[in-house]
């Protein structure tokens, strides 16, 4: 890596840890006397290819996004060179309650670039792929394979396969049936930046064609900070008033139909993180998410609970689920991130 950025004129060149992901990425802050710090991105192309990450930010910073800009790239090696957003998400400046943005402003900006994002009509180039059922399905069955059977150790019945068989189902046809926009797929709090314009972007390189819902869900039933549901209420009123004039959400959608989207929509959605967060931990040795599952299983519980169609699995994570994951009393990281 130094000796890519030192062929591009990078001398004498001071590197430093930027950040790390859930993947296989890394992130360096390159700082060079008297020019703007930039950063650099280390993923390995076996893992990590660089095509799609380069592809939308070329693309998305073309609507109007603020995307990092991409300076140089060594795809052999898997390295680009970014422009850097700089160090503060929004995670951070909400926990640290610092001066500058209060959280409504923040919220109402990641909205506006998130409407911004879906209205485009145009066709991505390189195509972006479809979240379709395949791919809805074995995300949740994350949640079964990770969380349920390996971190838990919980043996399912035969009726339970069935119910779960049956809500994953029922969740993924609640997708499937919304309006289809480019969804970014990790549009939380932890990939939203604190810079000018506000938000800047961060994480898209996994964006597929996908759920109205998705992102706005992933934005206010975050799995890393919890908000009052009437404060998650008024930003949904935001959003669809936004979204409604700007032709995203049909004009015959009702609020109780947009809703029901969304709430389910948020079941899928943290189904697979919880089942993520385990497979961090059980495969990759990365345990910092773990802590993080109290949260996210508390939107299940939630959620569950006040829709009838999903009774039986309400009960189900009450009494077969819930005991076990209080016993292993997992604890948040704060300063993780």
């Amino acid at each position: 890596m130094r000796r890519w950025l030192q062929q591009l004129g990078y001398e004498p060149l001071r590197l430093t840890p930027a950040s790390a992901d859930a993947s296989f990425r890394s992130y360096w802050r390159l700082e060079v006397e008297g020019e703007p710090s930039r950063i650099v991105m280390d993923a390995p192309p076996e893992k990590e290819p660089l095509q799609p990450f380069v592809a939308i930010a070329k693309s998305w910073r073309g609507i109007g996004l603020n995307l990092p800009q991409v300076l140089a790239e060594e795809r052999g090696q898997g390295f680009l060179l970014l422009s850097d957003l700089g160090c503060c998400h929004y995670l951070q400046q909400l926990r640290r309650g610092e001066e500058g943005y209060e959280p409504v402003q923040l919220y109402r900006a990641a909205i506006e670039a998130l409407v911004l994002l879906q209205q485009q009509q145009a066709p991505q180039t390189p195509p972006l792929p479809a979240y379709d059922r395949q791919l809805l399905l074995s995300e949740m069955e994350l949640f079964t394979t990770y969380f349920l059977a390996q971190q838990l150790q919980l043996e399912l019945t035969a009726t339970e396969e069935d119910l779960l068989n049956q809500t994953f189902a029922l969740l993924t046809e609640n997708a499937l049936e919304q309006p289809q926009v480019a969804v970014h797929r990790d549009y939380h709090s932890r990939n939203l930046m604190v810079t000018e314009p506000l938000p800047g972007v961060l994480d898209f390189q996994d964006a597929v064609i996908g759920p109205l819902s998705y992102d706005l869900v992933s934005l206010l039933r975050d799995c890393y900070i919890a908000w009052p549901e009437e404060w998650v209420t008024a930003r949904i009123e935001e959003y669809l008033a936004l979204a409604t004039e700007a032709g995203v959400v049909p004009s015959d959608c009702s609020r109780q139909q947009f809703r029901r989207w969304f709430d389910r929509m948020g079941l899928q959605r943290h189904l697979k993180a919880i089942g993520i967060f385990s497979r961090l931990n059980i495969r990759d040795g990365k345990p910092g998410y773990l802590g993080d599952i109290p949260r996210t299983f508390g939107y299940l519980v939630a959620v569950s609970g006040s829709d009838a169609a999903l009774q039986p699995f309400h009960t189900f994570l009450l009494q077969r689920v819930a005991p076990l994951l209080d016993k292993q009393q997992l604890q948040p990281q704060e300063g993780r991130g």
